[in-house]
């Protein structure tokens, strides 16, 4: 990584963006956790400051949490006050190493408890299906629904091999639309292309927006 990728591109509350970081916006990039993090704790602290009922844990909380054992989930999800959370989003990530970022294919999990349903979102043909099952009993004991199900929901397919975190991040959009709408998600509709192709560009005006650097 060259001196200028190091440089930082926005600091916002605990994200840092760095230059290489918001080059993968873009594209044709796969977006890293720091940019999914970002994105996450910008609806939490701008979007949805006022709405205590949601939670967006971080993709690195959530990958902490698949390496370690279900009694010490509540460990990283207590502090966050997760088992009060009406809604929780998840960045599911197939990385297998515990102690680094990696992977290859991003998915979206949210627990929805008033209908005590966890929600997949998959942009892949439900790949990382294995990965999401063993995260949700790990869940069950921490957020106290030990009889929640696990429902596949509607997600537009992606049409490369390097946009599964923009359609994470446009699937986020259309979930919290729903919960605003309709306080719950069933029923929600999967992003549109149009929508994923201008993702990138929506989210480096945010960065803009918020005093950050993108060259």
């Amino acid at each position: 990584m060259s001196s200028r990728g190091d440089q930082v591109a926005l600091s916002y509350h605990e994200s840092c963006l760095r230059l290489s970081d918001v080059e993968l916006l873009k594209g044709p990039f796969w977006l890293n956790d720091q940019i999914i993090s970002f994105y996450f704790e910008y609806l939490e602290k701008m979007i949805f400051r006022d709405e205590e009922d949601l939670l967006f844990v971080s993709p690195e909380v959530t990958q902490c949490i698949r390496m370690v054992s279900e009694e010490d989930v509540g460990i990283f999800l207590e502090p966050l006050r997760a088992s009060e959370r009406s809604f929780i989003f998840f960045a599911l990530n197939d990385n297998q190493i515990a102690d680094q970022a990696g992977g290859s294919h991003w998915s979206l999990l949210v627990f929805s408890r008033p209908e005590m349903v966890f929600y997949h979102f998959d942009s892949s043909h439900n790949s990382n299906s294995d990965i999401c099952r063993q995260f949700v009993t790990a869940l069950k004991r921490t957020l106290r629904c030990p009889k929640a199900q696990l429902r596949t929901g509607d997600c537009l397919q992606q049409s490369n091999g390097y946009d599964c975190g923009v359609h994470v991040l446009c699937t986020v959009d259309k979930v919290t639309q729903q919960i605003r709408k309709a306080g719950k998600i069933e029923g929600v509709k999967s992003a549109r292309y149009d929508v994923i192709r201008g993702k990138r560009e929506e989210v480096l005006n945010i960065i803009i927006d918020l005093g950050g650097r993108i060259n």
